[in-house]
């Protein structure tokens, strides 16, 4: 069965790597506006035909060439769904209507199969009033019209929430999938394989380069903002000088902190466990004993301080948001003995005894704390991509900047979800074939 695959909103290559580890192929076809973004696919899929533009403007007849679709993938621009944008935000009406490319290629080619992903606030896809808000009053009319013109394409269709930290990968991202079938076959939802009584799962730490240095923060040139700070203290009180045994490393206690959304007035400055999939450092110094580490989080409406690094990454952005942050401990042997805490600690909280914490039944005092934003590499593999993945091809004559890989890394599919549900529909016997 000479059937092919199209990855449509194929971004960096997320859902292209799930569908290839899944079948032992690439997709046939991608699609995509970003020419820095298919330049990252183009690396890691070179058999793929790439096309570069508004998907509106690719002919699915003529691109499939007669050939039948065993695959259709789609991944719409989400950000004007997803409640990041905020309730008052103006969104886009030709945004969010791109889903309705999914009709035009069931309509026009009918893949076999039709995978999409989205936030999952996709299911309240309505009209919007004059201001360009959603219309509460018709919250999730278009959504179940699509719905409505897919099966009446000929399609069976479910869809569900699935989270990425469920089927391997080091982080808890939550996305909306729906599933379409038109060859009367069942639809196959696979099941969890991390998790209660499964695999444990995947942890921030494991993402985490510890040989990189860890920069004090209190001697940049430039000083923090004071969010950042507020987030940092927080974190340190809730996973290093807390009730919980903080999280060691080596020789040094390291948290990850997430900078860029601020919080409301009042609202308490949040925080990260880096023990949990990533929602998402060793700098030897003298005399430093121990490091400690955690996870504050500093974008959505989450209040909680935070958790630990023994748990997956949180949502990875497609903006610059998560930083290591290190508490190096000395032995404490009492107010007048051992090294005394810096003064700028002492900005944190005016409590005597701020920064004594208790590992292995030892006291051991903070005598500096460090940061470091997180690497391209550390979110990829966040996000469930094998270190094999080129993230810094060549681009028009450069490497890809840091911050593109990391939009791409945002923006991409967790590749662990995408095998999962390839290969759970797809079954042993794969019928898609080059």
């Amino acid at each position: 069965m000479n059937e092919i695959i199209v990855d449509n909103f194929a971004g960096g290559g997320g859902a292209s790597t799930g569908i290839e580890l899944a079948l032992g192929r690439s997709p046939n076809i991608a699609v995509n506006h970003d020419p820095e973004a298919l330049c990252m696919h183009e690396a890691n899929h070179p058999e793929t035909m790439h096309l570069c533009g508004d998907v509106w403007d690719v002919d699915p007849v003529a691109v499939c060439g007669g050939r039948p679709v065993g695959l259709g993938w789609f991944s719409p621009d989400c950000k004007h769904f997803s409640k990041a944008k905020g309730k008052s935000v103006a969104r886009s009406k030709k945004i969010r209507g791109l889903a309705w490319v999914v009709i035009r290629w069931a309509r026009a080619v009918r893949p076999r199969v039709i995978i999409l992903e989205n936030v999952e606030e996709f299911q309240t896809w309505g009209p919007l009033d004059e201001n360009g808000i959603p219309d509460p009053a018709k919250k999730g009319l278009t959504f179940r019209r699509w719905l409505g013109e897919l099966k009446a394409c000929g399609y069976e269709v479910e869809l569900r929430e699935l989270r990425a930290c469920d089927y391997g990968a080091p982080t808890t991202r939550k996305r909306l999938f729906v599933i379409a079938r038109c060859d009367g076959q069942p639809i196959v939802w696979p099941a969890a394989t991390h998790g209660p009584a499964l695999a444990p799962y995947r942890t921030a730490a494991e993402c985490i380069d510890w040989s990189l240095p860890c920069p004090s923060i209190f001697d940049r040139a430039r000083p923090l903002a004071d969010n950042t700070m507020r987030r940092i203290a927080r974190g340190i009180q809730r996973f290093v000088t807390g009730e919980a045994p903080p999280f060691i490393v080596g020789d040094a206690a390291h948290a990850l902190v997430q900078t860029g959304y601020g919080e409301r007035p009042g609202q308490t400055p949040r925080a990260l466990d880096l023990g949990k999939p990533m929602g998402t450092i060793v700098a030897g110094g003298a005399k430093q004993a121990l490091v400690a580490a955690f996870l504050a989080k500093h974008y959505g409406g989450n209040e909680t301080p935070g958790s630990s690094l023994e748990k997956p990454f949180d949502t990875i952005t497609c903006k610059d948001h998560h930083g290591l942050v290190a508490a190096f401990l000395t032995k404490y042997y009492g107010e007048s003995h051992g090294q005394a805490v810096d003064t700028p600690l002492h900005t944190v909280t005016t409590l005597p005894r701020f920064g004594l914490v208790t590992v292995r039944g030892e006291r051991y005092r903070i005598v500096d704390i460090g940061m470091r934003m997180l690497t391209p590499r550390e979110l990829f593999r966040g996000q469930g991509f094998p270190d094999t993945y080129v993230i810094d091809p060549v681009f028009r004559g450069k490497r890809m900047t840091a911050t593109a890989q990391v939009r791409m890394c945002g923006n991409s599919v967790s590749p662990v979800v995408a095998r999962a549900l390839v290969a759970a529909n797809f079954g042993g016997a794969v019928q898609v074939a080059a």
